[in-house]
């Protein structure tokens, strides 16, 4: 429910309603649940002072970093969060043209293509070390395809996995990461080399958070 409750243009006013924070609430408490999110707390706890180790107000941290509202123009309106430009998507136009921003989940791309507002035009393989082929069983790949009629000319997802383990990912590197940070994913049969890159906006809020895969090889 939480992937249809905002506006692709950037520039419109998102407003949360009453159902939508019963949704957020919802969402969170669920994640908070599972073992991505529960290794997260325990590790930014670990690893950085700033991040409370009580349950309920690390679950505010969460829902502000990700789910604060902001503008992405400076005086503009709050039309941004850092879960819409992440795992739903934007439209922004950019000297004169319209591009897709964000948009870096699998599950949006599986659902938005279902519905007919996705065309896949096609990935991009990233440098192997070996002979290590795209396939079927990846779990990342770099993707190339139109939203809603507007152009995504690169961006890479995960494939296959949970919406918490992204988020987990993504806020143990925000809160206690750099802008770009060098990650290794072994899946069992295939290895990555990746960079998730991490950039705020509205001084202490997730603006974008995404991986790129920078080598890829086979056990």
């Amino acid at each position: 429910a939480l992937l249809d409750n905002y506006s692709a243009e950037c520039g419109e006013d998102e407003v949360i309603t009453r159902a939508e924070s019963v949704e957020i609430w919802a969402f969170l408490k669920a994640i908070y649940q599972t073992a991505p999110i529960q290794f997260a707390h325990k590790y930014l706890v670990a690893n950085s002072d700033g991040v409370p180790s009580d349950p309920a107000e690390f679950l505010q941290l969460l829902k502000k970093i990700w789910f604060d509202l902001y503008f992405r123009e400076r005086g503009g309106r709050p039309d941004s969060s850092g879960f819409e430009h992440v795992f739903v998507g934007e439209i922004k136009e950019k000297n004169g043209e319209k591009e897709v921003s964000g948009f870096h989940n699998w599950v949006q791309f599986y659902l938005s293509e279902k519905r007919g507002d996705v065309n896949y035009k096609g990935y991009i393989k990233p440098r192997s070390r070996s002979d290590a082929e795209t396939n079927a069983d990846d779990q990342i790949l770099t993707l190339q395809f139109e939203w809603h009629g507007v152009e995504k000319r690169v961006g890479t997802s995960f494939i296959g996995v949970s919406p918490e383990f992204e988020m987990a990912l993504y806020t143990i590197c925000f809160l206690v990461g750099q802008e770009q940070n060098t990650i290794e994913l072994d899946t069992g049969d295939d290895c990555f080399e990746l960079n998730c890159r991490c950039y705020k906006m509205a001084r202490d809020k997730i603006g974008t958070s995404f991986v790129e895969a920078s080598a890829h090889w086979e056990e």
